[in-house]
């Protein structure tokens, strides 16, 4: 089976946070479990979106909300309990309908590349039921989906 191969150039990152490793984060073999990561990515990609005014639930804008197609993760260096972590946020191949977004994790205090990861995305419409394509607003506030083929 092939190997999972993630790489992402460094100017796609426009967003950063940061999160420590809550005690509840650790699994049996005593590092960053990969259900927490996956939790922790989940926050990440949160305040990415609110911080460039983007409701993904489409609720407050009575508008598309976004949706997860896909995960993928490759993990690079063990975390452990209170280790406070960098997540770098970004965009990443747009398509008609989304694109990827994108994360770096890392610890600031030694520099270890912790994990790589993308969750694919496209925009939905719950009331019709059906994936639309990106709204304006979003591609106004993102120029490289603007670049699309």
């Amino acid at each position: 089976m092939a190997r999972l191969h993630l790489e992402f150039p460094a100017h796609c990152f426009c967003y950063r946070t940061e999160m420590n490793v809550r005690g509840s984060d650790i699994n049996g073999a005593r590092h960053l479990g990969n259900d927490a990561l996956v939790s922790m990515l989940s926050e990440a990609r949160s305040r990415f979106l609110f911080a460039h005014g983007i409701d993904d639930s489409g609720a407050e804008t009575s508008g598309p909300g976004i949706i997860v197609t896909d995960l993928a993760t490759l993990y690079k260096a063990e975390a452990h309990a209170r280790d406070r972590l960098r997540f770098e946020v970004g965009l990443a191949d747009f398509n008609k309908y989304g694109g990827d977004i994108v994360f770096r994790v890392s610890r600031p205090a030694d520099g270890a590349l912790i994990a790589l990861a993308k969750y694919g995305f496209v925009f939905f419409d719950y009331e019709a039921g059906k994936v639309v394509p990106i709204p304006e607003a979003f591609a106004a506030r993102f120029p490289e989906v603007n670049r699309l083929p």
